[in-house]
């Protein structure tokens, strides 16, 4: 049984395209033991292939196994300590051991649920009921979003070094189990769902459209993430109305359209972690079309994303706090990243996407002591 274990393993996982380095980088020291399993029987294929250079055939030596995990350090352990086995490929293929993107999914969520509670002065504990539920909402929809992005992606990871061991890129799970999978993750999200009031009801529904077609992007437009922003920030739009039952446009529109920029942004710095991979296998991205440019494109998106937090302040009637914190503060972070990113080292890009999460800390936290502030002064 181990052997035939070992056996599926070796011949799930992808070939190593001719176009690769034959020195593989070295194995960074937080791989978990998940990893170094596949790692090591994918060695085994690695060994017995060949390249074909001017009509000879060259053994390929692999020195060392594919996944450099320095480069791409984020996951956390918990899943192989806490869970059982059974379950630790869902969990990675919800991306539960990767929290950055369900911050990125709630913190747009955050501004809007706490930009509607200071305009109508809503008492804490309601602010709070809400905000947990779009906690939860987030943690479960980010998930389907990552499921449902795999099985559509499920063979280009196999050609991209950080995808590899993806749990349907390596062949863990199926397709038909990761979309079981999914039933379970979208009957959990309309659950919650189902607490908000009817128009919000239809409002957040009206949103999988996006979350649905946003994986195919990247195979026919070289804008692929503003797709993930017009998916990833529906929150904005969405928490006003769950605390106040109808949307103020003038107020949610320009918060939205500061987050779709915000998710350009750090996207796009993302996508260059996989920018070589990427060219080699057609996935299109704006990483790819800013190219040398990024950091000029990247700080007219930041200042659009600016502009339109501080417009959604205005018609809010927020306080100084608000201007200092949210957008003098985010505005500093964000100018500390498109100074600092090395967009061709791929350990940086991965933690400059990461620190994004302090962006949108930072606008909520000028949103809450500018209440703080208008409570204190009344």
């Amino acid at each position: 049984m181990l052997y035939f274990r070992a056996w599926k393993h070796v011949h799930s996982l992808p070939i190593l395209p001719k176009w690769s380095s034959v020195s593989l980088p070295r194995l960074g020291p937080r791989i978990t033991d998940h990893e170094r399993r596949l790692i090591q029987t994918s060695m085994i294929r690695f060994s017995r292939q060949t390249n074909k250079q001017d009509g000879r055939t060259t053994p390929v030596t692999v020195t060392a196994p594919v996944l450099d995990n320095d480069r791409y350090k984020e996951a956390s352990p918990w899943i192989d300590r806490l869970l059982p086995k059974q379950l630790m490929p869902y969990a990675r293929l919800a991306r539960l051991d990767r929290p950055i993107g369900t911050w990125l999914l709630y913190l747009p969520c955050t501004w809007s649920i706490s930009m509607a509670s200071y305009h109508a002065q809503l008492p804490i504990s309601q602010l709070l009921q809400m905000l947990g539920l779009f906690g939860i909402g987030a943690l479960v929809m980010r998930g389907a979003g990552c499921t449902i992005n795999d099985m559509w992606d499920s063979q280009i990871d196999k050609l991209v070094e950080r995808t590899q061991l993806r749990p349907l890129a390596s062949g863990e799970i199926t397709q038909f189990e990761a979309l079981s999978f999914l039933g379970i993750q979208l009957s959990a999200g309309l659950a919650v769902l189902t607490q908000l009031n009817w128009y919000s009801i239809f409002l957040g529904a009206s949103s999988l459209g996006l979350v649905t077609i946003y994986p195919y992007m990247k195979r026919v437009t070289f804008w692929p993430q503003l797709f993930l922003g017009l998916a990833f920030n529906w929150g904005a739009l969405l928490g006003w109305p769950a605390m106040l039952g109808s949307s103020n446009w003038t107020i949610t529109l320009p918060l939205y359209a500061s987050g779709v920029c915000w998710t350009l942004v750090y996207d796009t710095i993302y996508a260059h972690q996989d920018k070589l991979f990427d060219s080699k296998v057609g996935v299109k991205s704006t990483a790819l079309l800013f190219d040398q440019k990024t950091r000029l494109y990247l700080s007219c998106f930041s200042g659009s994303m600016l502009s339109f937090l501080a417009f959604a302040g205005y018609m809010n009637n927020q306080g100084l706090p608000f201007y200092l914190i949210s957008v003098v503060g985010a505005g500093s972070h964000l100018t500390w990243q498109l100074r600092t990113t090395n967009f061709d080292d791929i350990a940086d890009c991965g933690k400059k996407f990461r620190s994004n999460k302090w962006v949108g800390i930072l606008i909520l936290g000028g949103i809450a002591a500018d209440g703080i502030w208008q409570s204190v002064a009344s």
